[in-house]
């Protein structure tokens, strides 16, 4: 099912210069991008409004984005909002199993294709 509305993404990654470029890429397909560098802003952004998409990397200063998608996933308010972990440094298929155990929807090695990406943003939306 499509809607008429903008996709939206609230992106969550501790790298500011990753969040800049990723959010620029995301404009040129008409998807905007709401930052965050921690959980705590996260949580913050998501009081606020429920994105279409959360895009989480695994390795976060204050909690690891396995554990926020957890807690995500057990939240009633957020549990259906799809999540798809990022990471550079656990890209092993144990990593990626218990990413997506946690309740992830999908699971995707850095540095991120950004067609993959869109194409994955655009599969969790329209589904």
């Amino acid at each position: 099912m499509t809607t008429a509305t903008q996709t939206t993404v609230l992106l969550v990654d501790d790298d500011a210069h990753f969040r800049e470029t990723l959010a620029d890429a995301m404009a040129l397909k008409d998807v905007r991008v709401e930052s965050a560098g921690s959980v705590s802003e996260a949580k913050r952004a998501l009081a606020e409004h429920l994105p279409s998409v959360i895009l989480l990397d695994v390795q976060l200063p204050d909690v690891s984005g396995v554990e926020l998608c957890r807690q995500l996933k057990r939240d009633p308010r957020t549990k259906g909002v799809p999540v798809v972990l990022l990471s550079a440094k656990y890209t092993e298929p144990a990593d990626r199993a218990e990413g997506l155990l946690t309740g992830a929807d999908a699971y995707l090695a850095k540095p991120i294709n950004i067609e993959a990406l869109q194409d994955e943003i655009r599969y969790l939306v329209d589904n």
